[in-house]
């Protein structure tokens, strides 16, 4: 853990000592014979650094002896107390106005400063240096799930100055913080307008091909229009074989073989040569569910619609892997899709409103090989082929570069952030 020095002058006492530390179990059941109330849940606390009013809020019920332990007042700070992940452990966010219908949900600690000592917004700032929440983290117990006790939550030790200081440098930061997070939105922005660049680059490519004036042909499908004459259209089913993946139980996991899962699919458009993932399969599980050249994986189960249907292309086989049970393999027949274009069709935008919009979400979506088999497909000759996977890596490689030194920006100015930040609540820098 980073070690911190505090200005000489500025007091150090652990949290307990000027602070009300207590860890909610108001849950998200709303009961007929309680209160009716707004949750601050764990969600809102994570990706907001302020908890104001206007924010939507989920309902909840209490009882009155909870409402009073929780309701929320200006001063304190929320933080998050359980996580599968360290990364997210004890993330504080700020209540910046007194909300009394509002209560603090379940999952979350609240820490409310008392008079003339901590000031609850500087506390909100100090909790968010390495220091303190390296210390949390540390803390944090458990193994598939961690958790904050009450007793780590409360000694953590903390530097401080006057209140009048403290007000100061919370101004400071507030000004400051946003001056960069504003930067960081318009980096962000542009990211965001890169990647619909590379998105209308591939859509446009695999639908159109590369000669604007080549003759075209009613492609008898409303949503692609005109395709180029020479191209046919085909349903996913007519030139390929679908297989859903393995079902086995969570005890064959974790050892074995190679394993193609989930997230493997959802996020790369070609499969990693090395996945992480094991499982004990069999020869006839190796044979069945195999993973090679040319396959295209599509995520098959999801909680949400925009999920289902991604897909990811086998450019080189993976020996001995199976693959996930939330995926289907389709395998082309011979001769027909070239791997290298494959992986950018089945990933162009105009398909994937396709699938979204024949989705049915009921409580979790699921893709069906019915569904999947009715994709149409379009199969430009496999010259054309080469040459558009050759145009859109190309450009791809160029847009990735930019998008690479814009991301790279958006780290400096975190990282910058976070030294602000340090240097303002320990008082090496110096905030009039």
């Amino acid at each position: 853990m980073k070690q911190v020095r505090y200005s000489e002058s500025w007091e150090r006492r652990r949290l307990k000592f000027i602070a009300d530390v207590k860890t909610s179990n108001v849950d998200k059941h709303v009961h007929e014979d309680e209160i009716p109330v707004r949750l601050c849940n764990y969600t809102d606390v994570y990706y907001n650094r302020v908890i104001k009013d206007d924010m939507e809020l989920s309902a909840g019920s209490v009882t009155l002896h909870e409402l009073n332990r929780f309701g929320l007042r200006r001063g304190q700070v929320l933080m998050t107390k359980d996580s599968e992940s360290w990364d997210d452990i004890a993330v504080p966010a700020y209540v910046s106005q007194d909300m009394p219908e509002v209560v603090c949900g379940y999952h979350l600690a609240m820490v409310e400063p008392l008079d003339d000592e901590l000031d609850g917004e500087f506390f909100c700032w100090a909790a968010q240096t390495d220091t303190i929440n390296d210390h949390y983290k540390l803390e944090a117990r458990g193994v598939t799930r961690f958790g904050l006790g009450h007793y780590a939550l409360k000694n953590v030790e903390i530097g401080f100055p006057s209140q009048d200081r403290q007000r100061a440098i919370n101004a400071f930061l507030r000004k400051k913080t946003a001056e960069i997070d504003d930067l960081i939105a318009k980096k962000r922005g542009l990211l965001g307008l890169l990647a619909e660049k590379r998105s209308a680059l591939i859509t446009r490519a695999v639908t159109k091909g590369l000669d604007p004036t080549a003759p075209t042909k009613p492609s008898g499908i409303d949503w692609l229009g005109d395709i180029p004459a020479h191209w046919e259209a085909r349903r996913l089913r007519f030139i390929g074989r679908a297989q859903n993946g393995i079902n086995i139980g969570g005890e064959f996991f974790g050892k074995g073989y190679p394993f193609v899962s989930y997230s493997d699919v959802f996020k790369n458009f070609e499969l990693p040569q090395e996945v992480t993932g094991l499982v004990e399969s069999s020869d006839a599980d190796r044979n069945r569910y195999a993973v090679r050249s040319g396959d295209i994986f599509f995520t098959r189960t999801s909680e949400t619609i925009e999920e289902i249907g991604m897909s990811s292309v086998c450019l080189k086989a993976i020996p001995g892997a199976t693959f996930a049970g939330f995926l289907i393999r389709v395998r082309p027949y011979p001769n027909i899709l070239l791997p290298e274009f494959s992986k950018f069709y089945f990933r162009n935008t105009s398909l994937r409103a396709f699938l979204v919009k024949e989705m049915n979400l009921v409580t979790r979506a699921s893709l069906s090989q019915t569904l999947l088999g009715n994709i149409p497909v379009l199969i430009p000759p496999r010259e054309d082929q080469e040459r558009i996977a050759a145009y859109i890596n190309e450009n791809l490689a160029a847009l990735n570069d930019v998008a690479s030194n814009i991301e790279s920006a958006i780290e400096r100015l975190t990282e910058y952030r976070a030294a602000i930040i340090t240097k303002a609540v320990t008082g090496e820098l110096e905030v009039t």
